[in-house]
């Protein structure tokens, strides 16, 4: 989602007014810090890791076992062939009458021994099982006998009941790629090399390594910057590469991952930029339904849901995430979504999670609530969370000077906020620390949202850019989420970026929409369900004593929030003439037949091929997050000039596209199976700052920038929702800020089988970029690439270059749909599972 900003600016945070910052201490401290934190992580863990640890045995097999060695000893059998002996005569005598007692404690000590070796044993057998991948490479419906064996193996060593946890000690450690494969170029033969513009360059190809980043840079440099940049990687990989390398190698094996610890650090926490538009994301509701007009009922039922998926957390009964079905993904970032701030720092955040909480915040009208979650009968039901919300809206007290606008700090550069926190935190400890140790944030908005009959399109654009900013001053960003409830009942989520990626926070909202519309429900007239509690106390009112300094910060970081506010273009649309049912038809992946439209729809807008930046995560490795997948390949760009050229044939345009399709899915499978290029550069390039040395091919690297930035926000728990007969009762998904100043960010998200919703953010500074024209060039590449597919009746292929004005068929789909806004569902719908 957002991290391709974090990417793209991470080198200036390592930079200050004075020169560089010096990373402290040598590269043997780090990696053993490294290593250090990975520890300390599995410590605190202790008790889950006890619980999740011993998986796939249970405890209850170690009584089976101790009790099975009792029953062989009573009937004068010696499983344990001698070693119960041994370990009698190790334990102290404690007299004749204690004989008994003391084979008791040897068969304990060597049952416990005998099942340790056993789950040791388990635990490696699994963990060699998920380092196998070639089942990511094959057809899903086509599986090798290899590939069956292995299933067949990995559910035996699973266990039969595993929770959210239980994988965590079998995952296997992401591997360091190989340093020559991750830059070299390979000259086989002449005649393949690509020029900027569409032209023929000189004479070079690369290796079939799909990974290897003078590739991937090949279609958007010149000849002369392409010659340039190898030069440069030749002198790498003879002058600095190996050593690198080793001390990269030598972490691997001491921490948990190589480089996500560092990723976490330098892209994210040791950024000085604001985090709205650069580090946060949204999520938006249903698109078409509201299930109650009320803004308090809504806020109750969504706070409830929210905090029984944490209670379903901690209990661990949520399954793990298993992708296609059989391959646990790591669940290490579902442990920091409540009870998480972001904490200021001068030089460098930290992240702030806290073991429980029992109350939220909640921001209305400039004021700041403290809202209690639990009583002594446990958590709160919807219907006394509506009456504590409804309280909030009712209060007529008004704000006091100045704190209508303090969250404004919140959007402030990182260490202009960190000083003023040092005041607050002296001045108003108990507000502020009511504010970032709540299990998370509510913003209850004054404000009508969300999709409307008058003007479809600005609506859901101003939904949009409401998520991603709000007023710059009624979110608290450093918070891991805010929830957003509108005035009309329309929901939103705005997401911290740091302390997770964007899988997680969307598999929490699709169980957070799908319980509180299916589950808990509504009465008839848009209440909660069950009775109002007299009895609880009011809201807090948290009182905030500011300090006369801390004024003129707020007034600054409130107008350079309004200022990056106004300066973003968000724009939604839905698209609705097909969808991934029609791609699967044509026996292609979903994902890669959009990528390729969206080189088709950028190269139409801009007029020239540009990198591109796609999230692919890494969850198949311990404590894995994200890779980077260059989507722009050079069979995308011969794809996109067949389509531009009028002498190209409709059967040469199928065939290039599929051979850039198939380009796309093997760098994504690539990605996710830790043979990416811009981890391990990134992680190279830390390694070369921790060392002092310079490399100019690095540097060089961390310099691009990325002027189309893309992510598709996956469906995970379509078990939750009946898209066949409630296709109206699915997240519309959520969008980012773009990467560059002069780029796009872009992502989507597949509705159900027909239906895509995409979400185009740009800087209106920019006069390079327009959210609605690349939206409409979206929309046509996308029909044009289906054309290629159509028989019979045929959708004309229409050839556009940038610039062009639209057709005039665009946008006929959102009328078409019933927008239930000005009077949504007031009645609980039915759920589809009963």
């Amino acid at each position: 989602m957002a991290e391709a900003h974090q990417a793209v600016n991470f080198m200036p945070s390592l930079t200050s007014d004075r020169g560089e910052v010096e990373l402290s201490g040598p590269m043997w401290q780090e990696i053993y810090l490294s290593g250090l934190r990975s520890w300390k992580r599995h410590l605190l863990r202790f008790w889950n890791d006890f619980l999740t640890g011993v998986f796939p045995a249970t405890p209850l097999s170690w009584l089976f076992l101790f009790s099975a060695i009792q029953l062989a000893w009573f009937l004068q059998l010696d499983p344990s062939l001698g070693l119960m002996e041994k370990i009698k005569e190790l334990l102290p005598d404690w007299g004749g009458q204690h004989h008994r007692l003391r084979g008791v404690l040897a068969a304990a000590l060597f049952a416990s021994c005998l099942w340790g070796a056993l789950i040791f044993t388990l635990h490696v057998a699994l963990r060699l099982l998920l380092s196998y991948h070639g089942w990511l490479l094959e057809p899903h419906e086509a599986m090798s006998s290899t590939t069956k064996t292995w299933l067949a193996l990995v559910r035996i060593f699973s266990g039969r009941h595993p929770v959210l946890f239980s994988y965590q000690r079998s995952l296997p450690r992401q591997p360091v790629p190989s340093v020559q494969d991750t830059v070299r170029k390979v000259l086989l033969e002449p005649g393949m090399g690509w020029g900027v513009g569409g032209g023929r360059g000189r004479d070079s190809v690369f290796s079939a390594l799909p990974h290897q980043y003078l590739e991937s840079v090949r279609p958007v440099l010149s000849d002369e910057d392409f010659d340039w940049t190898t030069g440069l990687a030749q002198e790498f990989l003879k002058l600095q590469a190996s050593l690198l390398q080793w001390y990269l190698w030598l972490k691997s094996w001491w921490a948990s991952n190589y480089v996500s610890d560092w990723w976490e650090e330098f892209v994210y926490l040791r950024s000085r930029n604001s985090l709205m538009v650069n580090s946060n994301y949204y999520m938006m509701d249903f698109l078409y339904v509201t299930p109650t007009p009320l803004q308090a009922a809504r806020a109750g039922n969504a706070v409830h849901a929210l905090l029984l998926y944490r209670h379903r957390l901690n209990r661990q009964e949520t399954p793990p995430n298993l992708l296609m079905g059989m391959r646990p993904l790591c669940s290490a970032q579902y442990e920091k979504i409540f009870n998480t701030t972001r904490v200021p720092g001068v030089q460098k955040d930290y992240i702030r999670h806290l073991q429980d909480s029992r109350h939220v915040a909640v921001f209305h009208r400039g004021r700041f609530f403290r809202v209690g979650t639990h009583s002594q009968n446990g958590l709160l039901s919807p219907r006394a969370l509506e009456q504590q919300f409804q309280r909030i809206l009712d209060d007529p007290s008004p704000a006091c000077p100045h704190e209508e606008h303090l969250a404004a700090l919140t959007a402030a550069p990182r260490g202009m906020w960190a000083q003023v926190r040092k005041s607050l935190k002296t001045q108003a400890t108990q507000a502020l620390e009511a504010v970032e140790g709540a299990a998370f944030f509510v913003s209850l908005d004054a404000e009508p949202a969300g999709l409307t009959r008058e003007d479809p399109a600005a609506s859901l654009d101003a939904y949009a850019h409401t998520l991603l900013v709000g007023r710059g001053h009624d979110r608290w960003f450093d918070k891991s989420f805010t929830l957003i409830v509108f005035s009309n009942g329309k929901l939103g989520l705005s997401v911290e970026h740091s302390w997770a990626d964007c899988p997680i926070s969307g598999h929490m909202w699709e169980f957070t929409l799908a319980t509180e519309c299916f589950q808990l429900g509504y009465s008839a007239d848009g209440h909660c369900k069950g009775r109002p509690d007299p009895t609880l106390p009011q809201p807090q009112r948290l009182q905030w004593d500011l300090p006369e300094q801390v004024h003129l910060s707020i007034s600054l970081a409130l107008r350079g929030a309004e200022t990056l506010s106004s300066n973003v273009d968000c724009h939604v649309f839905p698209f609705s003439h097909f969808g991934k049912s029609f791609i699967r038809r044509c026996h292609l992946s979903p994902d890669s037949f959009v990528q390729m439209a969206l080189q088709l729809a950028h190269f139409r807008d801009r007029g020239q091929f540009c990198l591109t930046y796609e999230s692919a995560m890494t969850r198949l490795f311990l404590e894995g997050r994200t890779e980077t997948v260059r989507s722009c390949t050079r069979e995308a760009c011969d794809f996109v000039r067949a389509m531009e050229d009028q002498e190209k044939t409709d059967p040469q345009c199928l065939a290039l596209f599929r051979v850039a399709v198939e380009k796309h899915q093997a760098l994504l499978k690539a990605a996710m199976c830790g043979q990416g290029v811009d981890r391990h550069l990134f992680a190279l390039y830390i390694v070369s700052r921790f060392l002092h040395v310079q490399s100019p091919f690095l540097a060089q690297v961390h310099s691009e920038q990325w002027p189309l930035s893309t992510s598709q926000i996956p469906v995970q728990q379509t078990h939750l929702f009946d898209v066949h007969n409630y296709p109206d009762y699915v997240s519309s998904g959520g969008g980012f800020g773009p990467a560059d100043d002069h780029g796009y960010g872009v992502s989507y998200i597949f509705m159900g089988d027909d239906m895509i919703t995409f979400h185009i953010s740009s800087k209106k500074s920019s006069t390079k970029t327009d959210s609605h024209r690349l939206g409409q060039h979206i929309e046509d590449a996308l029909l044009d690439v289906a054309s290629l597919f159509q028989a019979g009746q045929r959708l004309k292929r229409r050839r556009r270059g940038p610039g062009d004005e639209d057709s005039g068929h665009r946008r006929g789909f959102i009328s078409n749909k019933t927008v239930d806004s000005k009077a949504p569902r007031t009645s609980t719908p039915a759920d589809p599972f009963q």
